[in-house]
């Protein structure tokens, strides 16, 4: 007597149903070239319909919110260190441990000299008085403090390895309680799904609802979002000389004045090489040069004729490995022009980056830095879903095996698609 098993047969035809449902049901592209696709049998990364859409949440707005306490029990300033994107996050941890201590929040102070040289502030990014209005009823806050505390310094807290509640009740509510002002850096692993919720809550109306641009430079970004031709992708890459030697990764075919500028940047630190660098690579840890870029958006079958907004820095290496692909790349320095622009500081033209990305109906990141997660988590929150990370570890694996071009896109579409169609960052490293 021969038995079937029923189970395996009910497996591959509800798979084969739900992969014949999704590819129904996946909506157009702007981008996509249907004509060129359906020769090649190709689909674009933005056809692919996800099986749960993200939905924005606004939990902390609704229902009752827990009364502030009557009496503070000291100020707190948040120092903020590095891009802006970095202070940002910062900022709304330390709003979040604020709460936390019930404690009243001082305006912060952006150090933002040691990164971009230069001496630009919280009030020059961001709208003061907006955030304060924003902030009522999550959180004490002010612009100026009394004239008894004003007159010293903040005693420093040290929070590098703070992250859970408990350790800052055990270890800074006490310097809180004694010097009545502290200033604090969150620690970078922070653990905020162990607040609880009044602290939580302060901390997401920081990060999403009350930190809005000056009106000037919301206006400026605005002038830059209108002047992109539509529709468009924007772009968030990361090969510069710095990011290069803080990698310490090794590329073969640079040009001598990206060697040049990845030798001058690297000082104590040296390039892996040999197996060590070849492991690191398929770690995921190399950035993708804008070649290797261009590579995998035609993977993804995203058209050379595509709008891309670049949204980085002026040190950008090895450009023209896009450019000479998608030819339709601009960045915010050739559709602004003026005193006004030239003058900007490097937070401020970070902010129009940040601003163009959170509108743009497309996002693409090459790495999954501090921006890429700010504006990856404002997407979701406005529900834009078309968000990518580009996998630099499944590039390097595919690479490394010694696939040819064709089986390389294939792979790396294949596991990009079901990324995308499971609501996960795409294939990130």
């Amino acid at each position: 007597m021969i038995t079937v098993s029923v189970k395996p047969l009910f497996t591959a035809i509800f798979t084969l149903s739900l992969f014949l449902a999704i590819v129904l049901l996946s909506p157009s592209s702007p981008f996509s070239s249907t004509a060129a696709n359906k020769q090649t049998g190709k689909s674009d990364i933005w056809g692919v319909k996800r099986l749960v859409e993200w939905r924005p949440c606004k939990w902390w707005t609704h229902g009752p919110r827990i009364a502030l306490p009557a009496e503070s029990n000291g100020y707190i300033r948040v120092d903020c260190y590095g891009g802006l994107n970095q202070m940002r996050r910062d900022f709304c941890d330390g709003i979040g441990i604020a709460r936390l201590l019930n404690a009243t929040l001082v305006m912060p102070k952006f150090e933002a000299a040691a990164y971009w040289n230069e001496s630009s502030g919280f009030a020059d990014v961001f709208d003061v008085d907006y955030f304060i209005q924003q902030m009522d009823g999550f959180i004490k806050v002010v612009k100026e403090l009394p004239p008894e505390v004003a007159l010293k310094e903040p005693f420093r807290v040290d929070c590098s390895k703070r992250k859970g509640q408990f350790d800052y009740i055990e270890s800074v509510l006490p310097s809180l309680l004694k010097y009545q002002f502290i200033s604090i850096t969150p620690a970078m692993s922070q653990r905020r799904d162990r607040y609880p919720l009044h602290a939580k809550a302060a901390l997401c109306q920081a990060c999403y609802g009350a930190l809005r641009l000056t009106r000037s430079l919301e206006q400026k970004a605005a002038e830059l979002l209108e002047a992109i031709p539509k529709p468009f992708l924007s772009l968030h890459l990361r090969f510069e000389p710095d990011m290069v030697a803080y990698s310490q990764c090794e590329y073969q075919g640079l040009s001598p004045a990206s060697k040049d500028a990845i030798e001058a940047a690297r000082g104590d630190r040296k390039p892996w090489t040999g197996e060590l660098a070849r492991i690191w690579r398929k770690r995921g840890k190399c950035p993708l040069t804008p070649n290797e870029t261009a590579f995998i958006f035609q993977a993804l079958s995203i058209p050379t004729n595509t709008n891309i907004y670049l949204a980085a820095g002026d040190g950008l290496m090895e450009i023209e490995g896009l450019k000479s692909i998608y030819t339709n790349v601009v960045t915010k320095s050739e559709l602004l022009s003026g005193e006004d622009f030239l003058n900007m500081h490097g937070n401020t033209k970070a902010a129009l980056d940040y601003y163009v990305s959170i509108n743009s109906g497309f996002y693409v990141a090459t790495f999954f830095g501090n921006m890429d997660k700010m504006v990856a988590a404002m997407r979701a929150y406005k529900g834009l879903h078309n968000t990518v990370f580009l996998s630099r570890r499944a590039y390097a694996e595919l690479t490394s095996k010694g696939l040819d071009g064709e089986g390389v896109e294939a792979s790396l579409m294949a596991g990009s698609q079901r990324g995308f169609r499971h609501g996960k960052r795409v294939c990130s490293a």
